[in-house]
Order: structure tokens, then C-alpha cells, then sequence
């Protein structure tokens, strides 16, 4: 295991960068000019799983090849437990990698691929009872499925069982870090949640460092002991999955980070709507934290920020789980509401909506300034 600490990272380069084998790994989605990492910092603590997420685009798959030594920091330093990796090849780092398109070996079977590190390594009989411990402890943490894929070639495999092959792979070589690279970004909804789990509970077995790339927030949760929030090849936020949904740092963040990914976006709301105390305030509050009140009468409450009217758009029934969406508008701010089912609410109808919980960040710098809670 390792503790992973990137100091003063900067990484500028063309999309034409061999590395990557399209534009979306590495930088925005249209343009010509350079993607860039400036001054960034960042410390995975031993044994966590750090998970990095964020838009595509956004320098993830860059910031994992540049821990892993696949690509070389233009400045700054790459330290493992302290050590300055900068003439460290990657293939002396102990480091386990999968990616989201398996690079496994073509032409060895499944067997010698999950062997490999002993492949390339001098012929001892010391080593051949090593790489057959190693085997039989992998062969037992991923399921006893992985015995039967051995002797077939990765052309002849599924997605799911070359992923199952390349993490296989990742154990037996030992590490000291994990990298992961969306690596169930291939597969099929019900495979990925199999995989997941799979995965989830080798990370708890060996408690090594990882660092995983993905831009699916059910994913980060599920991995995610640290989360870190990128956006634009700089870090918005670190923290925990709870802390950064609790205290978002900015705008971005709090429009981005989804605690439910099935819930709609946080709400976003000039603050003067809500009272002429919040003039320069952005308001940012989710569908889950507003009250819907009975229709609004003559006057709102008053001494209170925390009301305002709004009149309902559209209404939409969720059945699963036995409440309303309801799209409303609000002196011009669309805002989502998700409340109780009941009937007495129709299209038009102007009601109160009380926001029992929400953020108030600066409009220019998007910086938050406080949090409101009535919990």
C-alpha cells in the first residue's frame, strides 16, 4: 500500500498526446487549444479508495496516468510514500491498472494474461508456487467462473469476462496501488451493478490504495472512502461523499454532486426572489429540502426568508416511490420540487413553497457563503 501525493501538478498538452485514443479522455469535447493542469495538489491517504469524478472532459483519465507514470507532469511532483516518482517507470511502481478497454494480451490465453507478471519474469521453482498461490487466491476472491475462462483467448470472452480477467490480472501482480479508468463503462447495466459489487468487496479484502476514474455518481458512491470533485483540469472539492453533498464549496459542485442520482439537480435561485436581504446571493436548494405549504393566500410569513410563492407548471407522478415531481415557476426561476403524493394540487395553482434546508452562495465568485438548516 501507498499514500499517493501530487504536489504541484501542471500538464499541458495537444489532443494529439499518443496516450489517449480520443479527444474525450483527455480535455473538452470541441476546440483546438490545449487542455491544461495547473497547480493542482492532492493526498490519497494508504489503504483508501479515492474516487475521482466529474464531467467528461474534465483531466480524470489525465490525473490517473499521471499517478500511474503514463504520462510525465510538465511540473510538480508524483510522491508514493514520499518518493519522488519522477525516473520511476511505470512498471516498477507495483501498480495494478485496469481500463474501461481491458488491454488485455490477444494472443495469450485468459490464464497466462492473469499470469503475466510472472510471464516476463526469470523461470525459479520458487516462483511457479507463487504465481499457482497467487492464481488460487485470485481463482477464490473472484468467484469459481474465473477457473472456467482460462483456457480461452480474450477474442472469445465477453466484456464482463475480460473485465473479470484484467482486475484478476491487477491481484496477482501484488500491488501497492490500483488505478481504474471507468472500468465498467462498457458493459451493460446489469453486468456493471454484478461487477461492482465484485470489485466493491476487493477493495475492502485488500484495503490498497486506489484511485478510480468515472463520471457515474452511483459509482462514486459505491466506491468512494475520499471523493474529489474535478471540473475544467482543476479540483473543486475533496472530501467524503456526505461531507461534499452536506457543504458543497461552490456552485459547480452543488449543481453537480447528486447524493440520489435519480433525483433531479439542485435548485437555483436568484436570492432577491426570496427576499431583497439576499440581493448578490445565488440560492441553492434541493427538490427534497422544500415543503409544499396550502395555497398561497393574500401575504407570506413574515421575519423569514425561508417561503416563497410559485405557481405549478407541470406535475408528474412517481410511482416507485409514492410521490410528485412538481415543475414550478417561481418569479421567472424554474424550480423542482419532490413531495408526498396528494391530490389537492393541480396545474396553475399558486402555492407556498417552504425551504427547510438550502446553501447560499456569492453570485460572482460562486464561492458558498453559509448553510441554512432547520434540522
Amino acid at each position: 500500500m501507498a499514500k499517493i501525493e501530487l504536489k504541484n501538478i501542471g500538464f499541458t498538452f495537444k489532443y494529439s498526446s499518443p496516450v489517449f485514443q480520443n479527444r474525450a479522455a483527455v480535455g473538452p469535447a470541441s476546440g483546438d487549444s490545449p487542455f491544461a493542469i495547473q497547480d493542482l495538489d492532492l493526498t490519497i491517504p494508504d489503504g483508501t479508495t479515492m474516487v475521482i469524478l466529474g464531467p467528461s472532459g474534465c483531466g480524470k483519465s489525465t490525473l490517473l496516468y499521471i499517478i500511474g507514470g503514463l504520462l510525465q507532469p510538465t511540473s510538480g511532483q508524483v510522491l508514493y510514500d514520499g518518493v519522488d516518482m519522477e525516473d520511476v517507470k511505470p512498471g516498477a511502481r507495483q501498480i495494478g491498472m485496469v481500463f474501461q478497454n481491458y488491454a488485455l494480451y490477444p494472443h495469450y490465453t485468459s490464464k497466462d494474461n492473469v499470469l503475466s507478471f510472472f510471464t516476463f519474469k526469470r523461470k525459479t521453482p520458487e516462483l511457479d508456487e507463487l504465481a499457482k498461490i497467487k492464481f488460487e487466491e485470485t481463482s477464490r476472491l473472484l468467484g469459481v467462473e474465473l477457473r472456467y475462462l482460462m483456457g480461452r483467448m480474450p477474442g472469445k470472452l465477453s466484456g464482463g469476462e475480460r473485465q473479470k480477467v484484467a482486475i484478476g490480472r491487477c491481484i496477482t501482480r501484488d500491488p501497492r496501488l490500483f488505478l481504474l479508468d471507468e472500468p465498467f463503462s462498457n458493459l451493460d447495466q446489469k453486468l456493471r451493478d454484478q461487477y461492482r459489487v465484485s470489485l466493491k468487496k476487493l477493495l475492502d479484502h485488500f484495503r490498497i490504495t486506489t484511485v478510480y476514474v468515472t463520471h457515474d455518481q452511483r459509482e462514486a458512491l459505491i466506491f468512494a472512502d475520499l471523493l474529489t470533485i474535478m471540473n475544467e483540469g482543476q479540483i473543486e472539492q475533496v472530501g467524503t461523499p456526505q461531507e461534499i453533498y452536506e457543504k458543497p464549496k461552490n456552485i459547480f459542485v452543488a449543481g453537480f454532486f447528486n447524493w440520489d442520482p435519480g433525483t433531479p439537480a439542485i435548485n437555483l435561485v436568484d436570492g432577491r426572489v426570496i427576499s431583497p436581504e439576499l440581493g448578490g446571493m445565488t440560492l441553492g436548494v434541493r427538490p427534497g429540502d422544500i415543503e409544499l405549504c396550502e395555497p398561497a393566500a393574500q401575504a407570506l410569513p413574515s421575519g423569514t426568508p425561508n417561503y416563497g410563492t410559485a405557481y405549478i407548471d407541470l406535475i408528474q407522478y412517481e410511482p416507485t416511490r409514492k410521490t410528485l415531481l412538481l415543475s414550478l415557476d417561481m418569479a421567472g426561476s424554474p424550480v423542482t420540487v419532490r413531495v408526498p403524493y396528494r391530490r389537492d394540487v393541480s396545474v396553475k395553482d399558486q402555492v407556498w413553497l417552504h425551504f427547510k434546508k438550502y446553501h447560499l452562495f456569492n453570485s460572482k465568485t460562486g464561492l458558498r457563503v453559509r448553510t441554512y438548516s432547520e434540522e
